[in-house]
This record gives C-alpha cells, structure tokens and sequence, in this order.
C-alpha cells in the first residue's frame, strides 16, 4: 500500500478533478494515473502523477467539406501535467487563443508549480501556445534539437497554412525552445527523459519518458481513438514511424498519453500500441489497394467506424500522398495543398 495523490480524469469535460492523498494498492482503477515506481531516489517525493486535459477538436476554415459531407474539424489534442507534490512539468499545451485560456485556468486550478513547458515534437498544434505558457507559469520551453529545427519549419508554414486555416486564433509563436543536458529534467528527484524517436507523422520527433510513472507522454508518436496523420509518411515513413513505435514500447510504458486522442478512453499503453500498429498496417494495404485519395478516405472511414475524430487529417494526408504520385510533383505544394 502506498500513500499517492490520485486523479480522476473527468471523461466528459476533459478536466481533471485533484484530489487529496489516499491510500490505495498498487493496482488502480484504469482512470486513476500514478504509481511511483520501487527505487526510487532518496530525494525523491512520494506523490507522483500526471493528469490530462482534452481539448475538444477546433472548426478548420476551408468551407469545402469532406468526401463523407461532414464539415473540417482538427484533431482533440491533449496536454498533460506532469507533478510532483509541489512542482510540474507541462507538456505539449494546444495553440489556438480559446484553448490557451481554457488550459491556463486548468493548469492554474492544479496549484502546481510550473518549472518547464515541454514539447515533443515541431508542429504547431502542440507548441505555438507555448510562450504564452512560459510568460504566465515564468517556466522554459524545452525540447530536442531536432524538435527545436522543426519548430523553426512550423514557423515559416504559418503564412502558408497555420494563419489560413485558423486566422487570428495563433499567437505569436518564435521559437525559444532550449534543450537540457542528455535531454533530462529532474522534477523533485525524479528523471523525466526526451526519448528521441526519429519519425512518426513529422521528423525528429520525441517522447517524454517518466519511468517512475511507468509513464509515456507520446506526442504524434502513438494516437488513441483517432484517425492518424500519414501526410509526412511518403517514401518509408511508415517503417520508420513502426521502428519509433518499437522504441516506445522497448521503454516498458504501462501507460501512454497520445497527442491525439478520444477523451472517453484510457491510456493503456499495451492497447495504444498495437492500436496505431494496425492503423499503420491498414493504411499501407489501402494505399496499396486504392488508386485515388478519395477511394483510400471512404476506405479508410469504413475500416475504421470506431474512430469519431482525425477525418480532416486522414483527408489531408491522403490528398498530400496521392498528389506527391503525380510526375514531377513537388513535396512542398502537395503538403500544403493537401490542406485546401
């Protein structure tokens, strides 16, 4: 029996409840986050946990609307708090001004004390908040390099992208992300590593491993209950998002938060994992099987019923992929075509 600080994360509202120390055994109910692993180090607290905010998917603005009829929508994306009993690491806070406030409040009701705002990967969705973050918490933003060159490419799309799809809803986002030695943060005596996994659906792409949570803060790495973005995966991607996979999974996670998922389920890292696994491996066949972007869309739509969210995402991918078939097509325009 162990003394722990317990969550529960409300499914509806995508809130956090906090709740006072309680005792409970070391098998805890699935919507309970935490267990502070044997070993701990000496300095270390004993109250350990992270909770996650769901921030419901945001309307695009591109009146076209999808193969199916329904109207573009993003992604839920999720941001987790990371705590100790006093401090607390945030990771990947959303980018459009209505969830940056909704997040604030959130983040301030916890109590905790914010000592850095972490990023796993460059594209904006999950970071373009994160000065924002920073000036409110006084907290750094942290990320690999190879996030941080990312980040800078993110920036540049803005014009292009960010800015037509969501206008006037990004704040101003430079780049002021620093990395930490051995891509370690220390939160009250307990290692929280970047675990770069090279790429999944951008490049350079990272993790946030707390392994006295058993914890995986995946980013784009693994998604849960949603469809997946593939529109980076041209030539290998997808072998190479499955090795990042493999990478996770070698690091033993009981639990996985993905950047993208469905608020109504839990973060069973052994369901999460082989979940994106078949979504892979279904979206290989049907690329293989369907000779335009709107047959893989209604394919993929139909392989998958369970999956509400990520079908503007699935769309765009698909434009972007099936463009990039065209003789002579250039990577730049499909990507941001794929959008429009």
């Amino acid at each position: 029996m162990t003394n722990l600080l317990v969550e529960i994360v409300d499914a509806h509202d995508g809130l956090t409840r906090w709740n006072q120390p309680e005792t409970v055994s070391a098998s805890v109910h699935p919507n309970r986050t935490v267990h502070p692993s044997e070993g701990s180090a000496p300095m270390a607290t004993q109250s350990l946990g992270y909770a996650v905010h769901v921030s419901d998917p945001v309307p695009i603005s591109v009146p076209e609307p999808l193969p199916n009829g329904e109207g573009r929508t993003f992604q839920p994306i999720s941001t987790t708090l990371v705590h100790g009993e006093r401090d607390a690491v945030l990771v990947d806070p959303p980018f459009t001004a209505d969830q940056i406030q909704e997040v604030t409040a959130w983040v301030a009701a916890s109590g905790k004390n914010i000592i850095a705002i972490v990023a796993t990967h460059g594209h904006g969705d999950h970071w373009f908040g994160d000065n924002e973050f920073a000036t409110r918490f006084d907290a750094p933003v942290v990320a690999t390099a190879g996030t941080i060159a990312v980040m800078h490419g993110n920036v540049e799309a803005r014009p292009f992208a960010w800015d037509k799809l969501w206008p006037g809803q990004i704040p101003d986002a430079p780049v002021t992300a620093v990395t930490v030695p051995d891509n370690t943060l220390t939160l009250e005596g307990h290692d929280l590593h970047l675990v770069e996994v090279g790429h999944t659906d951008t490049e350079q792409t990272s993790v946030l491993h707390v392994p006295d949570l058993g914890l995986v803060v995946a980013g784009d790495a693994l998604y849960n209950g949603a469809h997946m973005y593939i529109g980076e995966s041209a030539g290998g991607g997808l072998d190479s998002w499955r090795d990042a996979i493999s990478t996770v999974e070698a690091l033993a996670p009981r639990h996985i938060v993905a950047g993208h998922k469905n608020k109504d389920l839990d973060d069973d890292a052994t369901r999460v994992i082989a979940e994106t696994r078949r979504y892979l491996d279904g979206a290989e066949a049907a690329l293989k099987e369907c000779s335009s972007a709107t047959e893989f869309f209604h394919t993929m739509v139909d392989r998958h019923p369970g999956l509400p969210y990520g079908k503007t995402l699935l769309w765009v991918g698909a434009k972007t992929l099936y463009a990039l078939r065209e003789p002579g097509a250039d990577p730049v325009a499909a990507a941001v075509g794929g959008w429009f």
